[in-house]
């Protein structure tokens, strides 16, 4: 039996901006979904994080995720499990007001929503599913993780010493990860870059969400019960870009890499105006979404950092080596972390 792994997407993201909207629709309907009809898989497994703000979403975002994935279940004759995230739940300290319960649960007949630890079996194989940890239900996962009789555990996990995001330098803070050593595999959702530390591996986002995925190898995945490997099938779309402009190095690009995307010019090498002029009209031809040339930031100056340690790649990195680069008594990747947070809030609020 193979069963499709997903995770974290989010629905309803940049507050359901019709270009986000379309980019989860073209991969459930170009990618995803022929993928599995194609080897024949009806089970999905979802690891939490199903929509995106956690206080609402909107009717629009609704119907396009019913016809882009609920209707799918149906008429593909297709099952799956969910257990909540943190952007699933209301309040941060219980997960008893949910958008699973009060949405998803209407389709019960092809999607099972999992709010407790259970174990359930598929095949011969036994899967332990863990739902966001918070304060209520803090001592009964505890008790599930400590005690449970499944061989592999999937959960919406925030774990110690892993990468949360593709171009983030610093690691996570959270769990002992030694919590889990009975379990043969741990599979989570949460963090949005794929990583993997000995029996743990965090899967990561299907689908590109913010700058801070440009880049980054994104996939979903396949779990074969009998031999309890897991495939990670590579998503080939795309919707940032970053374009570094040597003067002296131009690479050739066409427009269905630039056309439907963000892109970013970072300028390493400019000397002949002309011909970055005529550089920058080609790519505003391929109509991208938006264009933006990262060249100067002399606004990020001040009295008490060192100008050389900041570097200026992306916001997320320029926010991780300011923050090193600035005296201080506080730990700085407590600090990191905050920062990195904030950053992935903003840019899910941000309009497009």
């Amino acid at each position: 039996m193979k069963i499709a792994l997903i995770n974290d997407t989010h629905a309803g993201i940049k507050n359901g901006s019709d270009i986000f909207l379309n980019h989860s629709s073209n991969f459930y309907n170009d990618v995803f979904f022929p993928y599995l009809l194609e080897n024949d898989i009806k089970d999905i497994i979802h690891l939490g994080d199903y929509f995106d703000h956690r206080r609402y979403i909107n009717y629009k975002v609704l119907k396009q995720n019913y016809n882009d994935f609920i209707k799918k279940l149906y008429d593909y004759d297709m099952f799956m499990d969910i257990i909540p995230g943190n952007h699933d739940v209301y309040y941060k300290n219980t997960n008893e007001l949910n958008s699973l319960e009060l949405i998803l649960n209407k389709y019960s007949d092809r999607i099972n929503v999992s709010m407790n630890p259970i174990v359930k079996k598929f095949a011969e194989l036994k899967i332990g599913f863990l739902p966001w940890m918070c304060e209520t239900n803090n001592d009964e996962c505890m008790d599930f993780i400590k005690n449970s009789d499944a061989s592999i555990l999937m959960g919406h996990l925030e774990l110690g010493g892993f990468k949360y995001m593709g171009n983030a330098d610093i690691k996570s803070h959270g769990m002992d990860t030694s919590l889990f050593d009975r379990y043969d595999s741990v599979y989570s959702g949460h963090y949005h870059t794929k990583s993997s530390q000995g029996n743990i591996t965090y899967l990561g986002t299907q689908f590109e969400l913010t700058w801070s995925d440009a880049h980054d190898p994104k996939y979903f995945h396949i779990l074969d019960t009998e031999t309890r490997k897991v495939e990670a099938i590579r998503n080939p779309q795309y919707l940032f870009q970053k374009i570094y402009y040597d003067e002296d190095n131009l690479k050739a690009i066409t427009r269905d890499e630039i056309q439907n995307t963000f892109v970013k010019v970072i300028v390493t090498n400019k000397t002949d105006l002309y011909i970055f002029d005529k550089f920058m009209d080609m790519l505003y031809d391929f109509n991208p979404y938006e264009l933006r040339i990262i060249e100067s930031f002399d606004e990020y100056e001040g009295d008490n950092i060192d100008d050389n340690a900041v570097k200026v790649d992306d916001t997320s990195t320029l926010l991780n080596s300011y923050i090193d680069a600035t005296e201080t008594n506080l730990n700085q990747d407590v600090l990191k972390k905050m920062m990195q947070e904030l950053l992935i809030e903003a840019q899910s609020l941000d309009t497009i």
